[in-house]
């Protein structure tokens, strides 16, 4: 774990990606067999490899608790730390200074701890495992712990830069790296493979998460046209929740978006599917759906986290999967096939209810688009999903060949009254904003929360420094986190489209298919 931190550290100091690159291929082929795909997980931020569903369910609270009683500190003076820095993983290495005991702690010791605390069904035994691995370790390593639990190293160290670091360490084709990371979802897996030459054996397998492809956000019907080329294949941005439907003999399998199984909420789309007589791998939206109507977001909610659905609730909230991909089928990876002939393969099952194709339209140019998204926005649906029908599907990334077309409604008078402190690198910045509107009939202010930042640039409004903030409001209540303020400021955000005041979700009246 020292070796682990001690790089750690090194990248964080650098800006230079080459040097980053260097430092962690130098690392990784240090590494034996047994250490090595552990270590690539952690510099991802994860203690379990992405396509591991298992999970430590370690809220705040825990970290909190099992530092404080090794540190022997009050909450208070842990929420004074984190003001000055807004990282847990910073504010362990200061809290814990002079109070841990250690000893030489290996990764396999913690991912062993690791294990233990997902293995624990009690707050109180996850909070003793937790307590027990930081106390032997010290307050540099116990750090990066911190930061492997709650998702960030923030050393300037995303997924793709660890795949180079694989490459480097093992004179590997970066593209083979990265196929080959999308395909089993386990950087240790494919570290391990790098080392051994054998990237090119890497298989899609069913029963495990594949990361989903996204797309990139764009506001001008022109510019989209311009990158797709002369024909775009548009569908509607429907408001549920993405699914990865794996069916192999008879087993099936739902995932959600973050890779966690749901099989258990939606039984109906299970039954279904169990009909199907093929090996198949879906993307698609769950939808709240009934009497041809697709219901709000919120009433889809009520289906998720359950592991038994009530016939009442499956009466109250029926759900629909509406299939926009295929990305398996019997045995054949389609993932470099053409969207064309994915949606030929795909309307080609005859998929039973209630299971639904994603409505297609094809536009040829600019004005179609625009005149197809306002048909969307008339159906309450928050905008349009725009894909060149000769791409490839590329999951887990963001690139041109899935397009996101969204564009903001209106604007309002708002005031701000409570901030979120930045995290990170954002600690010097405002993040999530509580904000107030005017309720003329009953001559109030009426709160709500919301972000104001851009999918674009992901800055938050206009980042306003936090020292400005302090100096232009008068504040009412503090805590390590957040600021509240009596309004004085105030700008104008632009609900995204789909929401209403940018807080909640409307009901959409499309129905797909």
């Amino acid at each position: 774990m020292e070796a682990f931190a001690r790089t750690g550290e090194a990248i964080r100091a650098t800006s230079s990606k080459l040097e980053k690159m260097r430092l962690l291929g130098e690392y990784f082929a240090g590494l034996d067999d047994e250490t090595l795909p552990l270590a690539a997980v952690y510099f991802a931020a994860r203690p379990f490899a992405d396509r591991d569903q298992r999970k430590l369910n370690l809220g705040y609270a825990v970290i909190r608790n099992a530092v404080c009683d090794i540190a022997q500190v009050d909450e208070e003076a842990l929420g004074e730390s984190y003001m000055r820095h807004s990282d847990v993983g910073d504010v362990i290495e200061e809290v814990l200074q002079g109070h841990t005991h250690p000893q030489p702690t290996s990764l396999r010791e913690v991912h062993e701890t690791f294990v233990r605390i997902y293995e624990q069904r009690t707050v109180k035994k996850k909070t003793e495992a937790l307590r027990e691995l930081l106390d032997r370790l010290t307050p540099r390593e116990a750090k990066y712990i911190g930061k492997i639990l709650t998702g960030d190293l923030r050393i300037g160290l995303r997924a793709g830069l660890v795949e180079e670091g694989i490459a480097k360490a093992f004179g590997a084709p970066l593209a083979d790296v990265s196929w080959a990371s999308m395909l089993t979802g386990d950087l240790g897996e494919v570290a391990v493979l790098a080392r051994r030459r054998e990237l090119r054996s890497a298989r899609l397998r069913l029963m495990h998460p594949l990361q989903f492809m996204l797309a990139s956000p764009e506001e001008d019907a022109a510019a989209i046209m311009r990158r797709v080329g002369g024909e775009a294949w548009v569908e509607d941005k429907y408001d549920g929740i993405r699914g990865q439907l794996h069916k192999e003999g008879d087993r099936v399998v739902l995932y959600s978006r973050d890779l966690n199984e749901v099989t258990a909420a939606f039984p109906e789309v299970v039954a279904a599917a169990e009909a199907v007589p093929h090996d198949v791998l879906l993307d698609g939206e769950l939808l709240a759906f009934k009497d041809g109507v697709v219901l709000p977001f919120f009433e889809l909610q009520h289906r998720l986290g359950r592991k038994v659905v009530s016939a009442q609730l499956l009466a109250e909230v029926p759900v629909i999967f509406v299939a926009f991909d295929l990305l398996y089928l019997d045995g054949r990876n389609l993932l470099t096939e053409p969207l064309r002939e994915r949606r030929r393969l795909l309307e080609a099952l005859n998929l039973p209810s209630p299971f639904m194709l994603a409505y297609l339209i094809r536009a040829l140019d600019a004005t179609e688009l625009d005149r197809i998204f306002e048909g969307a926005r008339l159906r309450n649906n928050e905008g349009l999903m725009v894909k060149d029908p000769e791409s490839r599907y590329t999951p887990g990334r963001r690139g041109l060949g899935w397009l996101k077309l969204k564009k903001a409604l209106a604007t309002l008078d708002v005031v701000v009254t409570g901030v979120e402190v930045g995290h990170g690198k954002r600690r010097n910045v405002l993040s999530d904003y509580t904000f107030a509107v005017y309720d003329e009939a009953g001559d109030r202010l009426v709160a709500f929360r919301g972000s104001s930042r851009s999918g674009r640039t992901r800055r938050c409004g206009r980042s306003i420094p936090w020292p400005t903030w302090r100096e232009c409001t008068a504040p009412s209540r503090a805590s390590a986190c957040s600021w509240w303020s009596r309004p004085r400021p105030k700008g104008k955000p632009a609900p995204a489209p789909g929401t209403r005041h940018g807080c909640a979700r409307r009901r959409s009246g499309r129905r797909p298919g």
